[in-house]
């Protein structure tokens, strides 16, 4: 049952992300750190809700995921110029720096989690899931 074994292996890449970044940065918080930055990067804002998208998660429970970077000091939130119902999100400096030294953390948890596998059956792996992704999500 495949879906078994992909919960189960998310199961394990959680677990194995708390043991190396520890208790005060979640997956869910990096992603939304790293997708945030990016778009910041490239000149664009970015909504609580193209957030939610962008990384795959409820749109119902990010307000959470932010309220909790925000009270770490790591994003701010500024109401959009274009519509003041939706707030905008930055990276401040001190999430760059939470960011920078999550990394080595987080590389670390992929190299564990892949561990297993050769180079080539990695390529493989990380091949296959970005084709199942492109299918089902788009």
């Amino acid at each position: 049952m495949p879906g078994h074994y992909i919960r189960r292996l998310q199961q394990v890449a959680v677990r194995l992300f708390a043991e190396e970044a520890g208790p005060d940065l979640t997956p869910v918080q990096f992603a939304s750190l790293v997708a945030i930055a990016q778009l910041q990067d490239n000149g664009r804002g970015l909504g609580q809700a193209e957030l939610a998208a962008h990384i795959g998660y409820d749109r119902a429970t990010i307000g959470g995921v932010i309220d909790r970077l925000e009270a770490k000091g790591w994003v701010s939130r500024t109401a959009s110029r274009e519509d003041r119902r939706q707030n905008m999100l930055a990276v401040t400096p001190a999430g760059e720096q939470a960011m920078a030294q999550a990394l080595p953390a987080v590389e670390t948890v992929q190299d564990k989690f892949l561990a297993p596998l050769d180079a080539s059956e990695r390529a493989a792996f990380e091949r296959i899931c970005r084709k199942l992704l492109a299918h089902h999500v788009g």
